[in-house]
């Protein structure tokens, strides 16, 4: 996972906690995990995109939070989740974690045949051949084991500060400067 460092230039990734999907010599894709579209619940979405169940939804899930995912392609979902859940479209990303983004995942979610654990975003993060590289070399983001009780358990606005002391550092303490030996 990236951690926004406190400096972040760009306002859309202050204190963004980023789980990196893909990262290889084409670039890299990731999933901004704590950034809450304000007024918007998971339920609110399925019923926007006429998503049928023939049950009641569980209220854990109405409730839900949309995450900000990125800034490219917003109006494309992606549900971040445990490996429990799989469907056509699914991507094993590691032994932990998946990633789906049909409807058809969407209805499966409505109708209580989702995974046991996710996090659904609205776009993704997107870095081009090096981008990530040069960032990270640049001081921009700190780096962090993802864990399931980090992403799927730890709520959105708490997520950064966990993050950051779960590699023991003191956010009073970090520099902007980036030191080269």
């Amino acid at each position: 996972m990236l951690l926004a460092m406190p400096a972040m230039g760009d306002n859309r990734f202050t204190k963004a906690v980023i789980y990196i999907c893909a990262h290889d010599e084409n670039g890299a894709m990731g999933l901004v995990v704590n950034n809450i579209v304000p007024g918007l619940k998971f339920g609110s979405l399925l019923k926007e995109l006429n998503v049928a169940t023939d049950m009641t939804i569980p209220s854990d899930i109405v409730t839900m939070p949309v995450i900000n995912g990125g800034p490219v392609e917003t109006a494309r979902g992606f549900l971040l989740h445990s490996k429990d859940f799989k469907h056509d479209d699914t991507v094993d990303i590691n032994d932990r974690f998946s990633l789906t983004g049909t409807i058809d995942a969407l209805k499966e979610v409505a109708n209580g045949h989702g995974p046991k654990d996710m996090v659904f975003t609205l776009g993704y993060a997107g870095w081009s051949a090096g981008q990530l590289d040069s960032e990270l070399q640049q001081n921009a983001w700190l780096t962090c084991d993802a864990s399931e009780d980090l992403i799927f358990e730890t709520k959105p606005q708490d997520m950064w500060d966990a993050a950051i002391a779960k590699i023991g550092i003191d956010p009073f303490l970090l520099s902007a400067e980036a030191g080269h030996a």
